[in-house]
């Protein structure tokens, strides 16, 4: 469900050619025996991002100057999906583009990217990215088709100084649903329009927040049959589970507040002004509260998602383009690896820290091994907000799986908000019966995915 860049996430630079080496892992040339080669690639920020863009540009020439048999050609913008397929279709893709997590199985499948294994030993560097996101890249023979460049996932988002009020721990968040409720119902005890737990029913948002708290259970919205197939998977003890803790909060305690059909800004403004306790969400959901509705991360902590079986994840990476040569290939791995390298961690987070960007919030980290330990060091080295109020879902990083979300994603969400909605507006809908209809529709969809 999460699109783009994270707000405030920017980049520093190292824009001299001293630092071009930085890149690291760089070992294998990229030119071929004719001369440069120039590749395309997507991500450059539009001119009205004046930082970014900037940050962008100083990166290409420093690049350059330490690769000079090696050209960029940047494009603007990451990956629309509206017209992302069309571009493919007709060739028009960078050489190397961006892409969300969520396609990059179905671009292998397709035979639409490039196999780039045979030249990563190359790249040391790469060997340190988490295995997991390295699947997410990979066929069932292992053959590597892209990188990874950043990651999320969701824990439990809560407001500290309402857990004071309430008489909670704020350093202590709930690790079950059943403590989420008890939790729940204490906040919203405190009245003035404070909700104890919120959660969304519109704009997709709902389906995709039922399908991480059915994760978060054990559960899952598609599995793939004997055949192959994808089929509705969520009409099960694990659905009714979920959907029950919903109504039993809603109805039986009223502690979600009787304002519903909630999309995303709601909960984000609600959480900014104090009127909100608790909700799922990532660390991307943090910098907006704090970014486009003046909270500060003093005030919000987070936590595991509750019941630990599972969380719902994604992010994005590179992938390159079917047909190019082990030429462009290589260029593009230098480039990658310059851009995203553990080595420049401490001057990007210098800078970030001086430009009054935050530094400190546990993900993205796309790093194992002694990577990750640059990351980890780099970051409190050079953090601007109070880490320790975010510790309680770094400590769970690695210990919950994390799960990507499922094919044609959205208009299952779309399906699924119909059942979120009625949960929370309907004091007698018959979960059952919502569960069913929403697996007939959601079969339907998933008959269309190849």
């Amino acid at each position: 469900m999460k699109r783009g860049k994270p707000i405030g996430l920017s980049l520093a630079v190292c824009a001299t050619m001293a630092c071009a080496a930085c890149g690291g892992g760089a070992a294998e040339p990229a030119a071929s025996a004719g001369g440069p080669v120039t590749i395309t690639v997507n991500g450059l920020p539009p001119a009205t991002d004046e930082y970014n863009r900037a940050v962008f540009e100083a990166d290409v020439k420093a690049f350059e100057a330490g690769n000079p048999n090696i050209k960029i050609d940047a494009k603007e913008g990451f990956m629309d999906p509206q017209t992302f397929s069309a571009k493919i279709a007709g060739g028009q893709l960078e050489d190397v583009f961006y892409v969300y997590l969520t396609d990059a199985q179905n671009l292998i499948a397709k035979r639409q990217v490039s196999d780039i294994s045979p030249h990563l030993s190359g790249f040391p560097v790469t060997k340190d990215y988490k295995p997991g996101l390295m699947q997410v890249f990979s066929d069932q023979a292992g053959k590597v088709y892209g990188l990874p460049d950043d990651n999320y996932s969701l824990g439990l988002l809560y407001n500290r100084k309402l857990y004071e009020k309430a008489g909670l721990d704020p350093d202590r968040p709930p690790v079950t649903w059943a403590e989420v409720r008890e939790n729940a119902k204490k906040i919203s005890a405190l009245g003035g329009g404070v909700v104890g737990y919120g959660d969304y029913s519109k704009s997709n948002t709902g389906g995709w927040h039922f399908t991480a708290e059915l994760y978060s259970v054990g559960g899952d919205v598609a599995v793939r049959d004997g055949g192959g197939a994808w089929k509705a998977a969520f009409n099960d003890d694990k659905g009714r589970q979920v959907l029950q803790q919903l109504k039993d909060m809603r109805w039986t305690d009223d502690s979600m507040g009787r304002r519903q059909l909630l999309e995303y800004d709601d909960l984000v403004k609600l959480m900014a002004t104090e009127k909100l306790g608790q909700q799922i969400g990532s660390t991307g959901d943090l910098t907006n509260t704090v970014t486009r509705f003046k909270g500060t991360y003093d005030d919000y902590g987070m936590g595991p998602i509750p019941g630990g079986q599972g969380t719902l994840g994604g992010g994005s990476g590179y992938m390159f383009k079917a047909g190019l040569s082990p030429e462009k290939i290589k260029a593009g791995l230098a480039w990658l690896t310059f851009k995203k390298n553990p080595d420049r961690i401490d001057a990007d987070n210098q800078r970030s820290a001086a430009k009054g960007l935050p530094v400190g919030l546990p993900e993205p980290n796309v790093w194992t091994g002694g990577s990750e330990q640059k990351q980890l060091a780099a970051t409190k080295k050079h953090a601007t907000i109070p880490t320790e109020n975010f510790k309680p879902f770094a400590d769970a990083l690695g210990r919950i799986p994390v799960k990507l979300e499922p094919p044609n994603a959205q208009q299952i969400y779309a399906a699924l908000d119909t059942v979120m909605q009625k949960v929370l507006t309907d004091r007698d809908a018959d979960i059952a019966q919502l569960l069913a209809d929403a697996e007939t529709q959601v079969n339907q969809i998933l008959a269309t995915v190849k």
